[in-house]
């Protein structure tokens, strides 16, 4: 990827406010904005502040719950939101509801009262053959996004490999194959592989490069940001 494909330095930073900064995705992405030089709040339950790395200043409170933490969202510019149930499977179907899509909401409304200029979410490539209540719920959480008219960028990808998340590795060929095939080549893009690497980029490319509107990234657009590309040019604006 470019070093600094929008020409930012680290005296014109972003602001960032970051739910889920304890996961998978956010630990990564956290340290990402802050090598670049963005300034970052990461929410985390108490207790939970040391596993938030370093570079970005702890706000403790209820990632279900906007109350407990609005006040602290301002004066960010951006609001990335990563919280969601880990290890999705369709045996976590009320988790989704209760969590994914509860959490959604209030960072929504966090982020509204904040004022935030640029919301960043990262959802899942849709329409698919499973997971049915994931997808459904996601989707319900875009719609939130786009009713609460804020400009934001949203990510879909279907799965993502990293440590601890690397069996797909073996369905590689497969893809390979599909994509080569014209009656199965829209689909298997559309639920495509993307590495850990790729989301990060991908993630704080969107950060970096605030939408006006909705923009989605679907799994191709994500893979290019891995590729030195800009994300702007393959987003689709919606």
């Amino acid at each position: 990827m470019n070093s600094n494909p929008s020409g930012l330095t680290k005296s014109n930073p972003k602001q960032v406010f970051i739910t889920g900064g304890t996961g998978y995705m956010g630990q990564r992405l956290i340290a990402a904005l802050a090598a670049r030089g963005h300034l970052v709040r990461a929410l985390a339950r108490s207790g939970s502040e040391r596993r938030l790395p370093a570079g970005c200043t702890p706000v403790v409170g209820n990632a279900l719950d906007a109350v407990t933490y609005s006040a602290s969202v301002r004066p960010c510019d951006t609001f990335v939101h990563l919280v969601g149930v880990s290890h999705p499977s369709p045996a976590k179907a009320e988790q989704f509801r209760t969590i994914d899509q509860v959490s959604l909401e209030a960072a929504v409304a966090a982020a509204t009262e904040a004022r935030v200029s640029h919301f960043v979410y990262v959802s899942v490539a849709q329409p698919a053959p499973v997971m049915q209540v994931y997808q459904q719920v996601r989707a319900a959480c875009e719609r939130t996004i786009q009713a609460s008219r804020m400009n934001a960028t949203i990510l879909r990808p279907w799965y993502v490999l990293g440590p601890g998340h690397r069996w797909p590795y073996a369905l590689i060929p497969f893809y390979w194959i599909m994509e080569r095939v014209p009656k199965f080549r829209e689909g298997a893009r559309r639920l495509g592989l993307v590495t850990l690497q790729q989301m990060i980029q991908a993630l704080h490319t969107a950060v970096e490069n605030p939408a006006n509107g909705i923009r989605i990234l679907d799994v191709l657009a994500i893979r290019a940001a891995g590729k030195n590309l800009s994300v702007e040019s393959l987003s689709v604006e919606t």
